[in-house]
């Protein structure tokens, strides 16, 4: 693969290894070679080793003195920790929307985002259903108008997307489960039920964290 160079090309390296690492083709613990990746992109020592410290920011990297990077191993705890976390910025997110929204067409992205997931449902397009829900936490940034928030959220979901795709075969029968929580948390919103919306969220949160943790105990 050949990337040209821009400004952001430590970003599109970043995205290259981390899309690997997600769907596990690089597994736990392997090393990263900056020579190797620098040979096989045809691209900079210097801009791979930008890429691998973004890498280590978002949770799929870690940089060990005189040994270099290796992918991050997704342990129990660790998964409960993510989840945990998460979780509550969900929750953050939802209240923000829940207090900020005025009218219908504050509210028209979020239904825009409900039929694309029925869609991908429909279509048995996982991949598709998990980048979906994703684009839910992103409509509701603006809400919260918190930058602080927001860059936290970003650099976990690649976390969380790599948490997905290790429990992806189980997660294909839980797109309808997900329509559902999704409608109800909506409904939330427009009541502007802090307390149901975090009910739920929670309960999502916890169920996808026992899904992951049981495709973790089966390898």
């Amino acid at each position: 693969m050949t990337f040209k160079a821009s400004d952001s090309l430590a970003e599109q390296i970043a995205h290259y290894l981390a899309e690997r690492i997600i769907r596990g083709e690089m597994k736990a613990c392997e090393r990263i070679q900056e020579q190797k990746v620098t040979q096989a992109l045809n691209v900079s020592r210097g801009s791979v080793r930008e890429a691998l410290l973004i890498l280590e920011r978002r949770h799929l990297v870690v940089i060990l003195p005189r040994r270099g990077a290796q992918v991050s191993e997704l342990t129990p705890h660790k998964v409960q920790s993510l989840y945990a976390l998460v979780m509550e910025l969900y929750i953050l997110l939802a209240r923000a929307v829940a207090d900020g929204w005025r009218d219908d067409s504050d509210l028209a992205p979020f239904l825009a985002i409900q039929q694309r997931l029925m869609e991908s449902q429909r279509n048995e397009d996982i991949d598709a259903f998990v980048e979906h829900s994703f684009d839910v936490m992103r409509l509701a940034f603006p809400f919260a108008d918190n930058p602080y928030l927001q860059e936290t959220v970003e650099n976990l979901l690649p976390a969380i997307s790599r948490t997905y795709h290790l429990a992806l075969e189980r997660r294909k029968g839980e797109m309808a489960q997900f329509l559902e929580i999704f409608a109800q948390l909506l409904q939330a919103i427009v009541e502007r039920d802090h307390g149901r919306a975090r009910e739920l969220l929670l309960g999502y949160g916890e169920h996808n964290c026992q899904l992951v943790l049981a495709t973790l105990a089966e390898r």
